[in-house]
């Protein structure tokens, strides 16, 4: 079997300094966080792109394309989720988005709660813009080798009290959604990626132009 040749010690021993530098440096790099604004107040999204490599630069791309600005949480399950950021708030009509994305719900994150998971329909990969916030441990949305789950790729590290809030208001039907729609929109007012610890926002992109597709469902335990 073919093998690699022995480098000399002190060749091994500079290589390894540099490789240990360089990991050393990967490790200090500050996590990717997403400050979301809403009407009801903000919290923080911190992604993993490590985990989730396809879902989190899906999100950040809706994000720095401004996409989710006005943008309803038009689902409120108690003890369960909040679901938004793929209806119009002026019209509650869905907004035209990019492509679905593989489903990556077999990455290792649990749907914990204050952890953020990519919604879709009953289709295993029909994931675009729309995320959900578990507002308590949901093992029902993970997968199980009979069936797939949902992906999450990221978690609330600022403004849990926000979530718990908008957990906590009156739902019922309004417009096209049957059920589970705040009586008082809850509108997203603005997505924009931070630096921990300060407030700087991504500059916008262009908008995406594929058409709208149907409303993303989680489905409750």
């Amino acid at each position: 079997m073919p093998t690699l040749p022995r480098a000399p010690l002190a060749t091994a021993a500079v290589l390894l300094l540099c490789l240990s530098g360089t990991a050393a440096v990967r490790a200090e790099e500050p996590a990717t966080q997403v400050k979301v604004v809403t009407n009801m107040g903000e919290f923080v999204i911190e992604v993993r792109p490590e985990r989730a490599p396809l879902t989190v630069p899906n999100f950040l791309r809706y994000v720095k394309e401004g996409f989710y600005t006005n943008t309803l949480i038009h689902r409120v399950v108690p003890n369960f989720v909040i679901q938004g950021g793929g209806h119009d708030a002026a019209t509650m009509n869905l907004k035209p988005t990019h492509e679905n994305i593989v489903n990556e719900s077999g990455n290792g994150l649990q749907n914990k709660r204050g952890t953020v998971g990519l919604a879709r329909a009953p289709a295993p990969h029909s994931g675009n813009a729309e995320f959900y916030i578990n507002l308590v441990d949901n093992p029902d949305l993970d997968p199980v080798p009979t069936r797939w789950g949902y992906c999450v790729f990221g978690r609330v590290v600022q403004g849990m009290d926000v979530i718990d809030k908008i957990g906590e208001t009156p739902t019922g039907a309004v417009g096209p959604f049957k059920s589970d729609a705040p009586l008082k929109p809850v509108i997203i007012e603005s997505v924009t990626v931070v630096t921990p610890g300060t407030a700087a926002p991504a500059s916008p992109a262009p908008a995406p132009v594929n058409p709208a597709e149907p409303t993303k469902i989680l489905s409750p335990k």
